[in-house]
């Protein structure tokens, strides 16, 4: 009669329109439905135990705060999604987005409580005194924490969590990734070179020391001091461009990248870059398919060939099964042909 509990409440997750009062509601009907009208022993087990952690003040809790920081990311989360980024503002989100969750750490503790309290009540969920003493769950009463309830929600799951967010972001935007994209904005032709500044890009450039020596990097700035007068105030040809593509293919047309060698390698660095980490990210996620727990004996050769047709997917569905199979066919002489 019933799929699995688990199956139901995916659908719901995916499925639901409704707001989370109404999203809440329906899980528990379901869950209901289950422990009454299920035929299997195990479904309804699951179905009583899945019940009666979603009514638990802990479960309440944890929505509530993991909403709450889903809500500051968003934008953060929808600006690097884009296929157009604005790294320049992409970089602000970073930094505003650190600064409300430090905020959310700092002073989000109280009304975070009310809310949750709020529902609870709403629900007739037993709230706990946050004064007595933490019980992990699913151990005895007599081997209680050292620490209050109190304490728990507040320092081993509402700081944590947070601190977990805050480290993620300052791992993954340290200092040398920042200042690689800010190089790569500073770059950029838009607005008649508005965001260009020298010394930016010279930090962009000392991540590349096997390009940029020392010495080097004296001749570069002379170029760079040179090449934005040009570009920007004499050269009115490069008055309009939308990008670092125009900028990388004007300088071609113009000749002018013979003139600043070191500037146009740097243009080629920052148009590589995003290529670079985006086919490095799709084509770990296309092992992690590909080479699974009940494929794993695969050769690298084997590997890479599977692994090709699925990251390139938007060429390979223009070759059609026809021309395939005469590939195949001519490879070498078959018994049958495909």
């Amino acid at each position: 009669m019933f799929g699995s509990i688990t199956d139901v409440l995916d659908t719901i997750v995916v499925d639901s329109e409704f707001v989370e009062e109404k999203a809440k509601a329906i899980i528990t009907d379901v869950l209901d439905t289950i422990v009454v009208d299920s035929e299997s022993v195990e479904e309804k087990a699951k179905a009583t135990g899945y019940l009666k952690v979603c009514q638990t003040f802990e479960i309440a809790f944890i929505l509530h705060l993991m909403r709450d920081i889903l809500a500051i990311t968003n934008e953060l989360n929808e600006s690097l999604q884009k296929k157009e980024q604005d790294i320049a503002n992409a970089i602000l989100l970073v930094k505003v987005v650190k600064k409300r969750l430090q905020d959310l750490r700092n002073e989000g503790w109280d009304s975070l409580v009310e809310n949750v309290s709020a529902v609870c009540v709403k629900y007739d969920i037993l709230i706990p005194n946050f004064d007595e003493f933490y019980v992990n769950f699913g151990r005895s009463r007599r081997k209680v924490a050292e620490y209050t309830i109190s304490h728990h929600y507040r320092v081993e799951v509402f700081f944590k969590i947070i601190d977990w967010q805050l480290q993620e972001l300052n791992d993954r935007f340290n200092e040398v990734r920042t200042n690689l994209l800010v190089g790569v904005v500073c770059l950029n032709p838009v607005d008649s070179f508005s965001s260009f500044d020298i010394k930016n890009i010279l930090r962009m450039a000392e991540l590349y020391p096997d390009d940029f020596g020392e010495n080097v990097m004296v001749t570069l700035r002379n170029q760079l001091e040179t090449y934005i007068v040009d570009v920007r105030d004499v050269d009115k040809r490069f008055s309009n461009l939308k990008g670092l593509g125009d900028l990388s293919e004007m300088l071609v047309k113009v000749k002018k990248h013979l003139n600043y060698p070191l500037v146009f390698r740097l243009i080629k660095f920052a148009l590589l870059l995003p290529v670079a980490t985006a086919t490095i990210e799709r084509a770990f996620s296309a092992m992690k398919l590909i080479k699974s727990e009940l494929r794993n004996r695969m050769d690298d050769d084997f590997l890479s060939s599977c692994m090709v047709p699925y990251v390139e997917k938007r060429i390979f569905n223009t070759i059609s099964d026809e021309s395939i199979m005469n590939r195949f066919q001519e490879m070498k002489t078959r018994r049958i042909e495909l």
